[in-house]
């Protein structure tokens, strides 16, 4: 699986193009002047590729950079980025979409997510998450289903149950309580886990009842994630039946946003979503 952009290596490369168009340069003159394959400088900066100490040496000297604390802490970005990731075991199970996706939401400090029929991963239990895969990807063999199940459960460790958890913001449609996914059995254990879980402090859960009428998110689910320092690096994924992940471009990132407040104005409040779910439990018993 080629390497997967990090935040980490995000960091890095937006640091090292302020720094080029500090200098003056451009990608091609700095890629002629280190003799490096003239799109290297580009992917660097777009996180897409990672460098050796010496390489980010050489750069660092010819952008001007003296001063120690500076380098170092550029330095130990770049160590950082090339540290083993906690899901390199199941990289033969998951696409590069999806590492790519895993790797930011590892790091990003919060996250805001509509879902129009599935509940969120993070939010998911074991059965479901079987259940889901089994329905979206039937095709899928059992040990590869229980390798992404075990993918969804370490997602959730590394993110909601670290020491500085994940802020995670998830809006529903009701439509998501009411598919009994998995069977009733099933679904009335995931519904449970959701209030457990939206007790947690760390999360925020709004359910989007059918009596709302139509909205914004109609045309499908879309998650926001957030990165602490650097706001600029946030970022939108949409999913769709051809490409499970896609990465919007940064300009779309102000229209999701207010698409996500719109739903959350539109959607009950946490007190009254707990108890439409509720409802939703009694109505499969």
């Amino acid at each position: 699986m080629p390497a997967i952009p990090t935040v980490r290596r995000r960091m890095l490369g937006a640091e090292l193009r302020a720094l080029r168009e500090e200098s003056g340069h451009t990608a091609d003159e700095m890629a002629r002047r280190l003799g490096w394959h003239q799109t290297k400088v580009s992917r660097i900066e777009n996180g897409r590729s990672g460098l050796r100490v010496r390489e980010l040496e050489a750069l660092l000297d010819l952008y001007g950079v003296t001063d120690p604390e500076a380098r170092e802490s550029l330095l130990g970005l770049a160590r950082e980025s090339k540290a083993r990731m906690w899901w390199t075991p199941y990289s033969d199970v998951i696409t590069q979409r999806y590492a790519s996706y895993i790797a930011l939401e590892t790091e990003a400090s919060a996250k805001r997510t509509f879902e129009t029929t599935l509940v969120p991963g993070l939010l998911q239990t074991p059965d479901y998450t079987r259940a889901a895969i089994n329905a979206l990807a039937p095709e899928t063999k059992p040990d590869a289903v229980d390798a992404l199940v075990s993918v969804r459960l370490a997602r959730q460790g590394a993110t909601l149950r670290r020491a500085d958890p994940l802020s995670l913001s998830a809006i529903v449609d009701e439509a998501v309580l009411r598919r009994t996914t998995g069977g009733s059995h099933v679904m009335i254990k995931q519904l449970h886990h959701l209030l457990e879980a939206s007790e947690e402090p760390n999360i925020t859960l709004q359910v989007l009842p059918f009596a709302s009428g139509g909205h914004l998110g109609m045309l499908g689910a879309f998650a926001i994630l957030h990165f602490p320092i650097r706001s600029d690096l946030d970022m939108v994924y949409t999913e769709s039946y051809v490409s499970s992940m896609q990465f919007e471009r940064r300009s779309d990132f102000a229209t999701y946003s207010r698409m996500f407040d719109t739903l959350s104005a539109s959607a009950l409040d946490e007190a009254q979503s707990r108890n439409l779910i509720s409802r939703a439990v009694k109505d499969l018993q």
